[in-house]
């Protein structure tokens, strides 16, 4: 139903929210009225539009009724203190924080030094500086309390916190352990003023070693949401059951469209087909279709499950569980692409020619019956051996369909081998779980041509669907990824050189640059006497110095891919950028209902930053998980010597990882024994001042583990005994001082301090 027309005195929603941003002081429902000269009809109109855009998600309302952008902070707004650092420096979140993204890091500025500890509450008035906000404190509020996720540990006659982040380098005493007993998974409150801060149990969370318990820890501490509101689960209830009969929709039940997934796939978004050209004009050429979960015909703008989705941005991915974006009645049934079920796709259609190139597309909503389900082990094995018999069922449609895809693969994989994408062949750790969520194996994940072959196709398919939507001038979701800076690519520079490898600041950086870099380690590792290969360490290098990718309506290419237009289109199950590319294909193809909205069209920026955000709390919450389950893995091998990549160094020590299965750990620069050790900056190397023993990335060497902690993923190492230096030749005595070097060889000299 179209809403009723404005008043024409009335603001527009841009006005508005420039008013509330230009303003500096509060602005409520009075002032907005005021600064437009709105007569008493217009005001009541003007009431209706301000919830129309806290509904949308435009505003939010602040203390005392005033608005603000929502995303960002009130003017006046009361804030709660989360650390007091060792240098003074004092920093807060707002209290209250209802939008998408995490709430932002406040630097307050205090009156007086030291007025401000853990946990206080302050009304204060905030400003925007540079990309931060800072606050101005106007008077202290009763107090309030931080929360810590810790391990409650027994240490003599006293229990303890100890907090489940690596940098969280001490233990708090607790004043109350709340029923709690050591050993147990907790959230308190930390309390008091540094030094004398204390933890109050405020939560029981259980076991942390305990099966799904490593999960656990990510999801409260990133704030992660698991429930969904009783208002969505009724809604996805009440939507599964719509019937796909009696719809416009192209039948393409007949074809052997298949899904190759991870054997441990929780949901199937995707399936591939593929088949020669029979136009006379594409001699040598295939038609392939890309189909997809059709979640726009479940999902619908401004309801209950767009906002859940919203919210959560995407699915996040643990070895033991999945927080799911959408109910499991959608994600993993109903939207599924499972085989021999009946499904809603949309459909992205393909032609492609001899040379891998795309000359073609459409794309169509569709009925679709997945002919099978195939993991990317057996898909790889049936090619291979050229037989299927290793496949699941006796549809003999199935070989045919995967010799097909593989031929058109061929060719799509020698377009993009012309197009020299960014090729860094960085393994994947897979944790294995038995049934009962015990640890079985951690090892790299074996990488195939299954992989790349449907990774080539959805990049067609995305590749697409942004040429399709800007062909129709429609709004688009793009994928960004931007070129590395001056400042990344200079210090890459200064790296590369401590290996003999050239690499020019004037010339035009394109993926392809850092490709040829990469060949030139290779042939530097093969030439090499003591066998030593330098190509994982300059891969990791080369991966630091690129840019972050990120959502938004702007396109600014994707550098890593080599490609000009990309938006993310195959996975609307578990990300919500491509739930917003579906949409704006359905409007602008006219396919129906659950198309992109006006509203939704005018917040894409908005709706990027957001789900950008989020997505980096998913994966930074999937990678510490990563780690404490090898550190858990690891923790069996204490007192071992396992070989060992060093992946950073610091001036204070050097990071190494176990090889093959991962987990950095830390070798203080204390325990390298007593001489001098010199930081060479450029070379990432720490080097003896005597011996000339050097620690540098990407060096192979044994070391002993002698610590692993579970609960924060933590490991550390020692150089094992009959070593240079062993035998942490500084314990007892005054640890080594580390001599920090930028450039060339200097005098200047600092102790490191023991932290």
């Amino acid at each position: 139903m179209p809403k009723p027309k404005r008043p024409a005195g009335l603001p527009s929603r841009q006005q508005i929210l420039d008013f509330i941003t230009a303003t500096p002081t509060p602005a409520g429902k009075r002032e907005i009225a005021r600064a437009f000269g709105l007569s008493a009809q217009e005001k009541i109109a003007l009431k209706a539009l301000l919830r129309d855009m806290a509904d949308e998600g435009l505003i939010d309302s602040a203390p005392g009724r005033a608005f603000h952008k929502m995303g960002g902070v009130p003017k006046v707004t009361v804030l709660r203190v989360t650390d007091v650092a060792d240098d003074g420096t004092v920093r807060a979140v707002p209290e209250s924080w209802h939008a998408e993204t995490p709430p932002p890091l406040i630097r307050v500025k205090e009156r007086k030094r030291g007025a401000l500890a853990l946990g206080d509450r302050i009304l204060a008035r905030t400003e925007e500086a540079g990309a931060g906000w800072i606050a101005h404190p106007m008077k202290s509020l009763a107090r309030g309390e931080a929360l810590m996720l810790g391990v409650l540990r027994r240490e003599g006659d006293r229990l303890v916190l100890q907090g489940v982040e690596k940098k969280e380098r001490r233990d708090f005493p607790v004043a109350d352990a709340g029923g709690a007993e050591p050993g147990d998974l907790v959230l308190a409150e930390k309390t008091g003023r540094p030094p004398r801060i204390a933890a109050r149990v405020t939560q029981v969370l259980g076991d942390p070693f305990a099966p799904r318990a490593f999960s656990l820890i990510a999801v409260h501490k990133h704030g992660i949401p698991v429930a969904f509101s009783e208002e969505a689960l009724a809604e996805a209830e009440r939507v599964a059951k719509q019937s796909l009969t009696g719809q416009k929709r192209e039948d393409l039940r007949h074809l052997p469209i298949v899904a190759i997934d991870p054997a441990d796939a929780r949901d199937h978004d995707d399936a591939v087909w593929a088949a020669p050209d029979d136009d006379p004009a594409n001699v040598g050429g295939y038609r392939a279709i890309v189909a997809i979960a059709d979640v726009s015909f479940y999902v619908r703008p401004g309801s209950e499950l767009d906002r859940e989705a919203r919210r959560r941005g995407n699915s996040v991915y643990f070895p033991d569980r999945v927080v799911p974006m959408l109910p499991e009645i959608l994600s993993a049934d109903v939207c599924s692409l499972k085989e021999g079920a009946d499904r809603a796709a949309l459909a992205c259609h393909l032609t492609i020619d001899k040379a891998g190139a795309i000359t073609g597309f459409r794309f169509a909503r569709a009925l679709v019956r997945i002919a099978a389900n195939i993991a990317y082990e057996d898909a790889q094995a049936a090619i291979d051996a050229d037989d299927d018999s290793s496949l699941r069922g006796d549809d003999d449609r199935i070989l045919p369909a995967l010799r097909n895809l593989w031929a058109c693969w061929r060719l799509l994989d020698a377009a993009r081998t012309k197009r020299a994408p960014l090729d860094l062949d960085l393994p994947e750790r897979r944790v294995v779980l038995d049934e009962k969520g015990r640890i079985m194996s951690v090892a790299p994940r074996a990488r195939l041509d299954a992989h790349r072959l449907i990774e080539d196709y959805m990049i067609a398919a995305n590749v697409a669907a942004a040429l399709a939507l800007e062909g129709k001038k429609a709004p688009v979701m793009y994928r960004d990824h931007e070129p590395p800076s001056r400042e990344k690519l200079v210090a890459l520079k200064e790296y590369l050189a401590t290996f003999g490898i050239e690499f020019a600041l004037g010339q035009v950086i394109r993926p392809a640059t850092f490709n040829r870099v990469i060949e030139r380690a290779r042939a530097l590792a093969e030439a090499a006497d003591d066998g030593a290969d330098i190509v994982p360490q300059i891969m990791e290098q080369v991966l630091r110095s690129q840019t972050q990718a990120y959502y938004g309506p702007e396109n600014h290419g994707h550098f890593g891919l080599s490609l000009g237009s990309y938006a993310h289109f195959t996975s609307p199950i578990r990300r919500y950028a491509d739930l917003i590319v579906h949409r704006s294909l359905v409007a602008a193809f006219g396919l129906g209902a659950g198309g992109l909205t006006e509203d939704e069209a005018a917040g894409m920026a908005r709706i990027g930053e957001s789900i950008s955000g989020l997505e980096r709390r998913a994966m930074e919450a999937e990678r510490e998980t990563i780690d404490r389950y090898v550190a858990a893995y690891l923790s069996e091998r204490v007192g071992e010597v396992v070989e060992t990549r060093i992946t950073g160094v610091q001036n204070f020590g050097f990071f190494a990882t176990v090889e093959g299965i991962g987990g950095d750990g830390l070798v203080p620069a204390r325990d390298l024994g007593t001489e001098y050790f010199r930081y060479d900056e450029a070379r990432r190397a720490l080097i003896g001042d005597q011996s000339g023993e050097t620690y540098a990335i990407g060096q192979r060497l044994p070391l002993r583990l002698v610590e692993a902690n579970p609960v924060s993923g933590a490991l550390r190492f020692e150089l094992p005994e009959g070593s240079y230096g062993a035998g942490g030749a500084t314990r007892g005595k005054k640890p080594p001082r580390v001599i920090k070097r930028r450039g060339r060889p200097g005098n200047i000299r600092h102790q490191t301090r023991r932290r």
